[in-house]
């Protein structure tokens, strides 16, 4: 493929037309697998079927059950714990097509939820369904299909609400024509949001009561989230065709450890206590500091990836706002990284870059 990232349809089809071939167990209507084989597919099988999502499979699965029902599905959590991933496979194993997206914004318009028109037809021809432009929810409900909805928390209240009909009545009315368009079988909603992050709306109680909500943790351990990331470097290092880099498990596991220290508030050890900056550090930082680590190591280093790589982008992590969260920086410095001997070259490289 020459497309820089792949559709999760498209870069895992092998994966789901194998799991089609075999797949007897009852489909929900409208559905391409069952929904024990959509948990394989996210989960994985440990042998054909690699994982997409790494986590408690109850999640997973409760998750794809009220997909399974006429509930919309509500992915909650911080930022980096992975909803966006893991709604983009779901839709994926279940239609078959994880395009049909609205990007929630501060910017975002009605007209993303319910439909638009191509105001050179209307003027020309007046309203037909011809000049009437569907949204990717309008598409979903028409074709059975799955949307998604992203950083629902994002949008304006009175966009977020367009949802409250679609999600209730599985009708969206177009008055201007005097029809509707009714929701065939296999539609369904995922929509993934914050409560943590800035400029985000609160959802109204109408709506947020036609979602199950299913809220994705934090790894749970330093070992769980290690793996996470490890696994996702050596996916976008090889998507992205970066040179081979020696990219060593312990320089892996010191990034973790300093964002899990600095969101948690205390050391690995428990024996001392930090301050925490402004920003969340998730997972998927720490996978984007050591995917640029790698970059650098393999362009501009000796192919090895070493502290020097990885400080500039854990100190651009950290320091989002740069009075405060530059003293908490600091001060995490010199009272941990300092003080373990075998963290010397890495103290002494984010004290160049800081």
């Amino acid at each position: 493929m020459t497309v820089l990232r792949p559709h999760a349809e498209d870069q895992y089809a092998e994966e789901l037309a194998f799991l089609a071939k075999d797949d007897d167990r009852p489909r929900p209507p409208g559905w391409k697998l069952s929904p024990w084989a959509v948990t394989t597919y996210v989960l994985g099988d440990g042998d054909r079927i690699t994982p997409k999502y790494v986590g408690a499979r109850r999640i997973v699965e409760v998750a794809v059950a009220t997909l399974a029902t006429d509930r919309a599905l509500l992915l909650l959590g911080v930022p980096g714990t992975a909803k966006t991933w893991l709604s983009e496979h779901l839709a994926a194993a279940i239609s078959g097509d994880s395009t049909l997206l609205v990007q929630g914004t501060a910017g975002t318009a009605e007209e993303a939820v319910r439909y638009g028109w191509n105001y050179a037809r209307l003027l020309a021809e007046g309203p037909s369904m011809e000049a009437l432009t569907p949204s990717p929810v309008m598409r979903a409900m028409a074709e059975g299909r799955v949307a998604r909805v992203e950083e629902l928390t994002r949008m304006p209240s009175d966009v977020q609400d367009a949802l409250i009909t679609v999600l209730s009545e599985k009708t969206l009315p177009i008055p201007e024509l005097n029809r509707e368009v009714q929701a065939q079988r296999g539609f369904n909603v995922i929509a993934t949001a914050n409560d943590r992050d800035r400029g985000v709306n609160e959802l109204s109680s109408a709506l947020r009561r036609r979602f199950n909500t299913v809220v994705l943790p934090v790894p749970a351990t330093a070992e769980e989230e290690v793996d996470i990331v490890a696994r996702r470097v050596a996916q976008l290092g090889r998507s992205l065709e970066l040179p081979e880099t020696a990219t060593g498990p312990a320089e892996i596991r010191r990034v973790v450890t300093v964002f899990r220290e600095l969101r948690t508030g205390v050391t690995e050890d428990g024996r001392t206590k930090v301050k925490s900056p402004s920003g969340t550090l998730s997972t998927a930082e720490a996978i984007s500091v050591l995917t640029s680590g790698i970059a650098l190591a393999a362009h501009f280093g000796d192919g090895v990836l070493r502290p020097a790589d990885v400080a500039a982008g854990i100190v651009g992590a950290v320091v989002q706002e740069p009075v405060s969260d530059r003293v908490v920086w600091r001060e995490y410095l010199e009272t941990v990284v300092r003080e373990r001997s075998d963290w010397r070259d890495f103290y002494r490289a984010c004290r160049e870059v800081s």
